[in-house]
């Protein structure tokens, strides 16, 4: 496979007033092309050499570009491309899941440079930010003076309405008081550093859209799956996070279900292709579902009951795919997940086979692909969103 092409971002604007949006659009162009000299970036963001310099100036100045190595072409000076500094900020991305959560720190280059991971049975709020804030100081002390100074905030994600687990995880009543919880009262008791909290299925979809395949396509919809499947949807570039900040819940999409009636039935998304259906066949089986969140991961020991399951999410996930593409005729949907690489290229396999089946008159046929960013995409989104929202 060749190297895939890059979609092109909006231009800029030559007035004064605007010099924050230029410089993001700047820092943006240079993240998701890579270093480009001044007179490229001009080019592309249709903004005057002189600002482009300007812009550039001031960026490296402020710790966040550099100048890289001079490109000598056939004729002329050689030119010399300004690229990312990856310690010119960092942040915190904390990831709370069914079982699990995870916490890391992370620099503009989207390389992780810490990292931990906490499970237990059900995530109380007393557990969950003891561990952010012990996490946060431990993963502090690794760092240098240098990228200490440049931390500039925390990420959360979480499910929306994460009080509403309690008959999937079969916790005590008392987890109800996570409808009470203000994420920011709490994270500003140990820190002053600005907290971002988002959707944990747009986060991994940022973390796609950033650093993985995402800047491929203009438009996507994207399906994680996790103990619950989610996901999230990119449109014109741009990652949509809805009024609210929950656009793109794909996990109640209704999709057919066999419920042994003549007729059939349905059920929503999450009730088929989410993790935990999963562990539940795995343990009713006898098997080790501990083998589930362990790292490095191998499922090779689930056998049928894994099979059966990639079969029916596979069925499940082509008919969500077919009713989203019946609303915005995306160029692509993407699928990731909380499994190994194996299990995802199964699950894609599986469902463009089964999407094959379906009835797609009336429809722009998309792309199904696998994503590349895997099971660490929701933290990593996480860990992104304070450095994309004040830089990029």
């Amino acid at each position: 496979m060749g190297k895939s092409e890059v979609k092109e971002l909006r231009s800029g604007v030559n007035q004064i007033g605007v010099r924050a949006l230029n410089e993001r659009l700047v820092m943006s162009l240079i993240q998701r092309h890579g270093g480009m000299p001044g007179s490229e970036l001009a080019k592309r963001t249709d903004l005057s050499a002189q600002t482009v310099s300007n812009i550039l100036r001031k960026l490296e100045s402020d710790g966040l570009v550099r100048r890289g190595e001079p490109q000598r072409g056939k004729v002329g000076k050689p030119s010399i491309p300004m690229e990312i500094v990856p310690d010119g900020a960092l942040s915190f991305g904390l990831k709370i899941g069914r079982r699990s959560a995870d916490l890391a720190i992370m620099n503009l280059a989207g390389e992780v440079l810490g990292q931990s991971i906490v499970t237990y049975r059900y995530p109380m709020p007393d557990l969950i930010f003891a561990y952010l804030k012990e996490g946060m100081e431990k993963l502090s002390n690794g760092l240098s003076d240098n990228q200490r100074a440049r931390i500039c905030g925390v990420g959360i994600a979480a499910p929306n309405e994460i009080w509403s687990w309690v008959d999937a995880i079969g916790a005590p009543e008392d987890f109800q008081i996570w409808r009470d919880i203000n994420f920011a009262k709490e994270v500003a008791a140990f820190t002053e550093l600005p907290l971002f909290t988002e959707n944990d299925g747009t986060a991994a979809c940022r973390a796609e859209y950033v650093f993985g395949r995402g800047r491929e396509f203009y438009d996507y919809a994207y399906f994680f799956v996790g103990s619950f499947i989610g996901g999230g949807i990119v449109m014109d570039s741009k990652v949509i996070e809805g009024r609210q900040g929950n656009a793109s819940a794909l996990g109640p999409l209704r999709v057919p279900y066999d419920d042994g009636s003549q007729s059939g039935g349905e059920c929503a998304l999450m009730d088929v292709a989410s993790l935990y259906v999963l562990e539940a066949a795995v343990a009713k089986a006898g098997g080790d579902t501990n083998l589930m969140w362990a790292m490095p991961q191998d499922w090779s020991s689930f056998g049928i009951s894994l099979d059966d399951w990639i079969l029916a999410s596979a069925k499940a996930l082509a008919h969500a795919v077919r009713s989203v593409v019946s609303v915005i005729d995306f160029e692509a949907v993407m699928i990731d997940g909380a499994f190994p690489v194996d299990v995802r290229t199964r699950l894609v396999a599986q469902t463009r086979l089964e999407f094959e089946r379906l009835d797609v008159r009336g429809i722009t046929v998309p792309r199904i692909e696998q994503a590349r960013v895997g099971g660490n995409a929701r933290v990593i989104g996480a860990a992104s969103s304070p450095i994309l929202r004040q830089f990029f």
